[in-house]
């Protein structure tokens, strides 16, 4: 599903060596969290992922798709098959929540039959249908994430990357979406989640991928975060 091998990212404005020989394999249906402190180069590694910034060396397959030699044109395809959950929601303000969903089926071209029977569907799982003829900024913070993770799995992706998904949330409502995120891998996806938040790493024993100064530096089944916040 997604495969590194010794990839560096290099930022050529600053010269900033953002990761360095980051190897790794996570396979359909992993459950992954991905840990470091700020600035250890996590961004950097989820932007490669969905090809908003392309590694200096090294090889990324993603899905189906080899990112040394993807094509702008097939950006987009890559992209259908990975769901992004984004710790400031970037919703829509002005479209309702069904709309805001809708518009990820909208823009890969999705029938408007095929809209009507899914957008719901996506809604009751991230349980929302009540909300349907809201708009973001009649919701609450826990409610927007619950939006975006719809939103994110609306096209049923085969790869969810969720960056910091319970970054601004109150404890309850943040073990909330994280319960959803894992009902959504139980669902088949495979997760990737960047986060700092070490109760969860710790007390759910899924792997842990450990990036410092650019370096994978754990690589452990049933891991625990490993850091003080």
């Amino acid at each position: 599903m997604i495969d590194f091998k010794n990839v560096s990212k290099i930022y050529e404005d600053n010269g900033v060596r953002a990761l360095n020989d980051v190897t790794f394999h996570i396979d359909k249906g992993e459950f992954v969290f991905l840990v470091g402190q700020s600035g250890a180069g996590k961004s950097t590694l989820t932007k490669l992922i969905i090809h908003e910034e392309v590694q200096t060396s090294g090889e990324i397959h993603v899905d189906k798709f080899d990112m040394k030699t993807l094509k702008n044109k097939d950006v987009p395809y890559l992209r259908r098959s990975i769901g992004m959950v984004f710790q400031d929601y970037r919703l829509l303000p002005k479209k309702t929540v069904y709309e805001n969903v809708a518009f990820a089926m909208q823009i890969v071209g999705a029938s408007k039959r095929e809209i009507r029977r899914q957008v719901p569907n996506m809604l009751s799982l991230v349980g929302l249908s009540h909300k349907a003829k809201s708009y973001p900024g009649q919701l609450s913070g826990g409610e927007q994430q619950r939006v975006s993770l719809a939103r994110a799995m609306v096209n049923n992706p085969p790869i969810i990357v969720a960056d910091e998904p319970t970054g601004n949330l109150d404890p309850e409502t943040a073990a909330e979406i994280m319960q959803l995120l894992v009902d959504i891998n139980h669902r088949g996806a495979t997760m990737l989640v960047a986060t700092h938040a070490k109760e969860f790493v710790d007390s759910m024993k899924k792997r842990v991928l450990a990036i410092e100064d650019g370096r994978l530096v754990r690589d452990e089944e049933e891991g625990a975060y490993g850091y003080e916040n």
